[in-house]
């Protein structure tokens, strides 16, 4: 039975003002230990990307282009894992699972503006790795930190501005189907199926902020890869040929970690009709569990510089 506060009365009949996110559907009597691996990877993704951000704004030797977008990814990838995580464990813990319509528009809204942010940033360390190995002489002279600050305004705008429009499209919708969403968070598609509106505006929206952003940034990713990859194998230096190689080891392994998950999340839940509702559920989290976990170790074992301050950090608090 659904109760009065569940439900609003206005001229176009009922609609639902209040939502309960279910957790994951099946596996409810298993909360508590999958609460587990959600509040280790979220204590880890939390302390790891504080730390980078810590050491990168006060090592002035790290105040490079390539460390300060790695620190615009780690405070990215903290917004992103801190809007869903503390929600799921609520719901694995308390039961918790009571959200507003409004306030689920909210947490959609930062999802996806930090999804999307971070897709840009991935974009611009790409371009960064780019300038670096194909013009290294002028490196310092394109990528000046007024323009690093010029790029981190245009990757937040365009996140806001692709997304924003989405707020209008939800709240036209009147939610009368159910009150019950089968998810540890708000996601767009995922709430306006439970509209009794057409939605195909939605649908298509959606599918146009996904070419815009996130799809054209792979492929701009991809040309650049190309484009280095061309300019490292014409490196008449072995040692040359391997250090250049090296220092995009780490960005590679970080866009595999990001757009792996979300491309195959997006495959099974659009063609893999038979997998079972709990599948697509522990997908899309581990889209936003895996990479705030491990980004800053990846960086952490495969920079330098990074793992000397981290040794110098822990040295100095064992004295």
């Amino acid at each position: 039975m659904v109760s009065p506060r569940m439900i609003t009365l206005n001229h176009t009949g009922v609609s639902h003002t209040v939502f309960h996110l279910l957790g994951i559907p099946g596996l409810e009597d298993k909360h508590m230990w999958i609460s587990i691996p959600f509040f280790i990877s979220y204590t880890i993704a939390l302390l790891g990307n504080s730390l980078l951000i810590f050491i990168i704004l006060t090592k002035n030797s790290l105040h490079e282009p390539m460390y300060l977008f790695l620190c615009m990814l780690a405070g990215a990838d903290i917004v992103l894992s801190t809007c869903t995580v503390p929600q799921a464990l609520a719901i694995f813990w308390f039961h918790a699972g009571e959200i507003s319509l409004d306030r689920c528009i909210t947490q959609f809204f930062i999802i996806h503006c930090t999804f999307i942010s971070e897709s840009g940033i991935l974009l611009v360390m790409a371009f960064d790795r780019y300038i670096a190995i194909c013009y290294p002489l002028r490196y310092t002279t394109i990528l000046t930190n007024a323009l690093i600050g010029k790029i981190g305004i245009t990757i937040i705008l365009r996140s806001f501005c692709t997304i924003f429009p989405i707020i209008f499209l939800l709240k036209r919708l009147t939610f009368c189907k159910n009150y019950i969403i089968p998810h540890t968070f708000c996601e767009h598609i995922g709430l306006a199926k439970y509209a009794c509106n057409d939605i195909r505006v939605n649908v298509w929206y959606g599918l146009f902020v996904i070419m815009s952003t996130v799809v054209l940034d792979v492929l701009i990713i991809f040309v650049s890869y190309v484009l280095i990859l061309h300019a490292v194998f014409h490196m008449p230096s072995q040692d040359a040929r391997h250090k250049a190689l090296n220092t995009c080891g780490s960005h590679v392994c970080i866009i595999i970690l990001f757009y792996g998950p979300a491309i195959f999340t997006t495959l099974t839940q659009r063609f893999g009709h038979y997998i079972p509702p709990h599948i697509h559920i522990l997908l899309a989290n581990v889209c936003i569990l895996i990479p705030p976990m491990l980004n800053p170790i990846i960086y952490g074992m495969k920079t330098k510089q990074i793992r000397e301050q981290v040794a110098h950090i822990f040295s100095t608090m064992q004295k």
